[in-house]
């Protein structure tokens, strides 16, 4: 629920990216830091940058450390496209609702 995901890789390749339907090995860069952008990013641009899947594969040999934080808004704090990203030539593509509500259809993975 967080607005990104930052991954530092401890020299353990794995992460895969979702797209076509189909998962995807990501390049392995060492020492790099990884910024992947979640649906709260994505609503604020109005689409200009997609949220993206992930996941991590397991490696049998090398240990792999993970330290998930999840930053959310409060919950009464509306969230939707920012207004100097929405004209006529680029309507809204997201509803502003309240963070508890679009939490609550995320969770339950009703229409947003």
């Amino acid at each position: 629920m967080s607005g990104i995901t930052m991954l530092v890789p401890n020299e353990v390749p794995g992460l895969q990216l979702f797209r076509d339907d189909h998962w995807f090995d990501t390049k392995y860069i060492p020492k790099a830091i990884i910024v992947l952008i979640d649906d709260q990013i994505e609503i604020l641009s109005n689409g200009k940058y997609k949220s993206v899947l992930h996941r991590t594969t397991v490696d049998k040999e090398k240990v792999r450390m993970s330290w998930p934080v999840f930053c959310s808004p409060p919950a009464e704090m509306v969230v939707g496209p920012l207004p100097q990203l929405v004209s006529d030539e680029s309507p809204a593509k997201y509803k502003s609702k309240k963070f508890k509500d679009y939490r609550y259809c995320k969770i339950n993975k009703l229409p947003q």
